[in-house]
């Protein structure tokens, strides 16, 4: 029987080759995008599971409720609170560095080794990384000790067993107390070499503010977070802000509503990559994930829809089979097992060309999205061949009960052909393929439409030909090194101007606090900078005037904001020039001199954030944090200025260390990326859909013209011309479609509407891709159609009417 089965399938197959064609094309095409980012999201939410305590570590995140946004960081004191007073609280592990390099001294060599953290004392109670050399007790504990990756020991000392040696950093020593072996498999926590923040740490056990700290906390098994976060909340955020209240003269709870945080958050371990609403490490996008394996799913559901159609528009050459098949006794559950497994056979095919094109595309994806993703996992393989026997039975099992359910007498007298059941079920399932080629034709042109709209608009700023380069050796007073070399490095010819900026576009880097005025407090940036700094990056001033070196007042309290700083306090410009504010660093009032046209520095999605600039000595700490050089180039020849700044940078400035620099327009270019990628994916899929769909379109209207050849024959006979058949043969189609993106419209306004929710600049949302949507697929619809349309007119009449 499954012999005789498999004989008629491929007789089938072989019968109606365009659309078996069409099937194994649109199934293949839909599997590949599907395993491609099924892989992908499956290889975002593996980091961290190699951590054997993966299921008690959780990153902390602050929120503040007002504002719905989170934080990563946390102040010293709360940390160790929390492992005082909270019982499910067992250990803390903080970070307040990560990516650091240093120039390394051992007695074989000297190396830049890159790519270290700070972290605290219990950093491998967390992180059980595999012990090479030495002990993980006490290996992080004072300021004088080393931790090193097995590739730091090689690089330093050409060997591993290197416990016991000492290194030098800015001529003080450290000894290596333990040499680790960092996993093999995905991880965000993967540092060359940790050395503990002692010293710093000490100073900041009574900084309750100072949150400059990223953290994990470990957990007793079984602990309900929820109740966590509230116990949080009672018993280290009230903590805090009854302690500090006091000299503010407000309750606890309305000193947190100033100040916050109002609450928090704790995310597992190996669930931060993709899932963590703020991470030390960063994080990830959960929402455009879903988006991608949805519209992959969409595809496949394209594809699983034309095999109805096409099954069900076959109907009518597989009657009389049905018919004879029931009369001789053949039971309704063995015919639709018999179309099942037609349907099944043509599935399998796809799934194992799908393979072989997923293995071939996979090397360009890897560089699409900078991974190492490879198919040796088992979930792939188990999640795709799930796929496949769902497709089988949608695709399957509805044509194959519609088949199954034809009555024999009424087959076989050739009465199939008046019934209208089918004709509503493919009309339907064809309406609801093209209403999802509507909405990828909108959201697609949505998409390029935002992402075009946040390229080309006017940041603020110019950051054109401006070269930044970072400090790498760590000087004890930074901000007489840039003093220093400055003036020399002005005269370096091509080199135009010369400044500095803490807040720098396109960096990542930022540091911010409260800013008070009698009763409001807001958060604002720092933006500590030289003089000129703002005229260096060609930001426009909107009304008072620029700082002044030569005015006293200048360097003590005098500041320059900008509009989101103004508007963020609810004054008028005149307003801000009147009133003084208190920052959260420093105790005298500051006094607004000038305000600034707000330019974007973090990333073209977000709002503006306020931002106080003042002069870096103004603050004696922020002196410490003078961390870049910038330099603005002549354009006649930035090869050979490039070339003549890394030479003297290497010789005079910072000998032995890298060039570490990059030019900030470039830089925040990088920012774009993310959407640029969305919309390449996102153009690739509606590519792909369209070609499924119109495909299917293709296969089903010349199934179903192919079904009114005598109709036509007849019409042409009676003197109906050419044009006037194809319109006829069409114009179903046509309806259909129109019918389709009609429907489409309100879901494409609600979904694309959501998706532009997260852009704080965004376009308003546009009439013309709904409306190009219908023109477009009214125009590729007639012509896919006609050409079937236009061969049925050229139809061979004697052929069709010699019984007539």
């Amino acid at each position: 029987m499954l012999n005789n089965w498999l004989k008629i399938a491929f007789i089938n197959y072989k019968k109606n080759w365009l659309s078996t064609i069409i099937n194994l094309f649109g199934l293949t095409i839909g599997l590949t995008g599907f395993m491609l980012i099924l892989m992908h999201w499956n290889d975002e939410e593996s980091y961290e599971k190699w951590n054997p305590k993966k299921e008690n570590i959780y990153a902390f995140q602050t929120h503040n409720k007002a504002e719905n946004t989170y934080g990563n960081n946390i102040s010293v004191p709360m940390a160790e609170r929390a492992v005082k007073v909270i019982p499910e609280v067992k250990d803390y592990v903080l970070f307040n560095g990560s990516g650091m390099g240093y120039k390394m001294t051992t007695k074989y060599k000297t190396v830049y080794q890159q790519d270290g953290m700070s972290a605290s004392e219990s950093f491998f109670n967390f992180f059980p990384f595999k012990l090479v050399s030495g002990s993980y007790k006490e290996a992080l504990k004072g300021d004088k000790v080393i931790a090193l990756s097995t590739k730091a020991a090689k690089n330093l000392f050409g060997k591993t067993n290197v416990a016991g040696e000492t290194v030098k950093i800015n001529n003080k020593s450290f000894v290596v107390t333990a040499v680790y072996e960092l996993p093999t498999e995905n991880s965000q926590i993967k540092p060359e070499f940790i050395i503990a923040p002692f010293e710093q740490m000490k100073n900041d056990r009574e900084q309750w503010g100072n949150f400059n700290y990223g953290c994990f906390f470990l957990l007793k098994p079984g602990t309900d977070v929820e109740a966590l976060q509230q116990k949080f909340y009672d018993n280290i955020f009230l903590f805090r802000a009854k302690r500090d209240a006091k000299d503010d003269g407000v309750t606890p709870e309305k000193y947190l509503e100033l100040y916050g945080p109002t609450g928090s958050l704790f995310t597992p371990i190996d669930e931060i990559k993709l899932h963590a609403k703020a991470s030390w490490f960063g994080t990830g996008d959960f929402k455009t994930m879903m988006i991608l394996f949805t519209l992959s799913v969409l595809i496949v559901v394209l594809s699983a829809i034309n095999f109805i159609n096409l099954k069900t528009a076959q109907a009518s050459q597989r009657a009389k089979e049905i018919g004879i098949r029931k009369a001789i006794g053949s039971t309704k559950s063995n015919l639709v097992l018999q179309f099942l497994l037609e349907t099944f056979v043509i599935c399998f095919a796809s799934y194992l060309l799908s393979l072989a094109l997923t293995e071939l595309l996979l090397p360009s994806f890897n560089k699409f999205y900078n991974k190492e993703i490879v198919m040796n996992d088992w979930h792939i393989y188990y999640y795709s061949f799930a796929m496949v026997l769902a497709v089988t039975l949608i695709s399957g099992l509805i044509p194959a009960t519609y088949l199954a359910n034809f009555k024999a007498i009424e087959t076989l007298k050739g009465n199939f052909a008046r019934s209208k059941h089918g004709v509503w079920l493919r009309n339907g399932i064809l309406t609801l393929q093209l209403i999802i080629s509507s909405f990828f034709i909108i959201g697609g042109l949505i998409v390029n439409n935002q992402v075009k709209y946040m390229m080309d608009k006017d940041l603020g700023y110019s950051g054109k030909q401006v070269l930044l380069i970072n400090f790498s050796e760590n000087d004890a007073k930074p901000w007489l090194k840039y003093e220093r070399i400055k003036n020399e490095m002005r005269k370096i010819q091509g080199v135009e101007a010369v400044s500095y900026g803490e807040a720098v576009p396109g960096s990542g880097r930022f540091s911010n606090s409260n800013m008070d005025y009698m009763d409001k407090s807001i958060f604002a940036q720092h933006g500590s900078m030289d003089y000129n700094y703002l005229q260096f990056m060609n930001v426009k001033l909107k009304k008072g005037r620029w700082l002044d070196p030569n005015l006293a007042s200048d360097t003590i309290a005098n500041v320059l904001v900008n509009e989101a700083f103004v508007n963020k306090f609810g004054w008028t410009d005149d307003q801000a020039f009147k009133n003084e504010f208190r920052p959260g660093f420093d105790n005298k009032p500051y006094h607004i001199v000038g305000i600034v046209k707000d330019f974007n520095i973090l990333n073209p999605r977000k709002a503006v954030e306020p931002i106080v600039f003042f002069h870096y000595r103004e603050t004696e700490w922020k002196r410490y944090d003078v961390y870049n050089i910038q330099l603005k180039l002549k354009a006649d020849d930035i090869d050979g200025t490039l070339k003549r700044i890394k030479t003297y940078w290497q010789n005079n400035v910072e000998p032995g260390y890298p060039f570490d620099s990059y030019f900030i327009d470039k830089k925040f270019a990088e920012s774009f990326v993310k959407y640029q990628k969305q919309q390449t994916l996102f153009t690739i899929l509606n590519a792909m859909v369209l070609m499924v769909a119109l495909l299917g379109l293709f296969a089903l209207s010349s199934l179903m013209i192919e079904q009114k050849l005598k109709d036509v024959a007849i019409r042409k006979t009676l003197g109906a011309s050419d044009g006037t058949l194809i319109v006829g043969l069409t114009k179903q189609f046509l309806w259909i479609t129109t019918i389709a993106v009609l429907i489409s419209i309100p879901i494409s306004y609600y979904l694309m509407n959501e998706w532009l929710k997260d852009f704080a600049y965004r376009i308003d949302m546009p009439i013309f891709p709904f409306v190009l949507s219908l023109i477009l697929l009214l125009i590729l619809t007639f012509a896919v159609v006609s050409i079937k349309a236009y061969q049925a007119t050229k139809v061979n009449l004697v052929k069709y009417l010699k019984y007539e």
